[in-house]
């Protein structure tokens, strides 16, 4: 599992973005139980994260409305197929509007970015 956190900060709200090999989604709830396990993780306000799996694409918003989608479109644009990428956010108090978006987009470019490396 690659952690990458404080990547992003905006009114409060910090982003954090982490992920590794996984190949179902069973594995993909077994990945975010063991991430949960993490105090800091499991208080978060979202886990969202997306997945490319033999048996096509699986996401969850975790409550951050689109965000699974996001991710899915950059990991098909990237062609990592079994990988999960997970966003977390821990909300600051004032509401971001489309800028989350533009938060999720950043997280998952900068979770490829190190993935090269």
């Amino acid at each position: 599992m690659r952690i990458i956190e404080n990547i992003i900060s905006d009114r409060g709200s910090r982003y954090a973005v982490l992920g590794g090999p996984c190949a179902s989604e069973t594995e993909a709830r077994e990945f975010l139980k063991a991430l949960k396990r993490n105090k800091k993780f499991a208080k978060a306000t979202h886990n969202s994260w997306g997945l490319l799996t033999a048996d096509g694409p699986v996401k969850n918003d975790d409550g951050e409305s689109g965000a699974g989608a996001i991710i899915l479109r950059m990991l098909v644009s990237a062609g990592l197929a079994d990988h999960i990428v997970v966003v977390t956010r821990w909300y600051g108090g004032k509401h971001l509007g489309g800028d989350r978006f533009r938060h999720v987009q950043d997280a998952v470019r900068i979770y490829l970015d190190a993935a090269q490396d």
